[in-house]
């Protein structure tokens, strides 16, 4: 993916990256589901030795972990991180960095945010039934571009 070098690109990738995420949504959202969907993507991730986490969640609820080799626990940090900021922003957490450096100003400082708490990098996008929030699908390991490509393509590829 190329990234912009200037705001106005960021806001067009920004409102690009929504367009994509806000067409990803299902009738319904199982259990079941979180795991075959996260199975496919491990199957993924190791086939193409990827050194990636890969998670899960329904609100603040984890159904779906899985670490492959090279991963870290400090991935498991960024996908909490991540993860925040999707519940928070109800976006992925792509989206709101695509925004945050189509700007001047400093997100963390305008919104009270500590950086240890919330991250703005790619990686975890939202997971919808119906158009409703319902948790999270997160990946971390990666460029974070490529962490938000690698989730969007797996949850097209679920979806069907």
């Amino acid at each position: 993916m190329q990234l912009p070098s200037d705001s106005s690109g960021w806001l067009d990738l920004y409102e690009s990256v929504l367009a994509e995420e806000n067409a990803i949504t299902f009738d319904r959202f199982s259990y079941d589901d979180a795991w075959n969907l996260g199975s496919a993507m491990a199957s993924t991730a190791s086939a193409a030795a990827l050194p990636v986490a890969i998670a899960i969640h329904f609100g603040e609820q984890k159904v779906f972990h899985r670490a492959l080799s090279g991963a870290a626990a400090t991935n498991d940090d960024w996908l909490i991180r991540k993860f925040r900021a999707v519940a928070k922003h109800n976006c992925s957490s792509f989206a709101t960095a695509c925004k945050q450096w189509s700007g001047d100003s400093d997100y963390f400082v305008e919104g009270g945010y500590d950086r240890a708490f919330i991250a703005l990098a790619g990686g975890a996008v939202p997971l919808r039934v119906r158009g409703s929030l319902i948790g999270a699908v997160g990946v971390s390991g990666l460029a974070g571009e490529d962490d938000h490509r690698f989730v969007i393509d797996a949850l097209t590829a679920f979806r069907g």
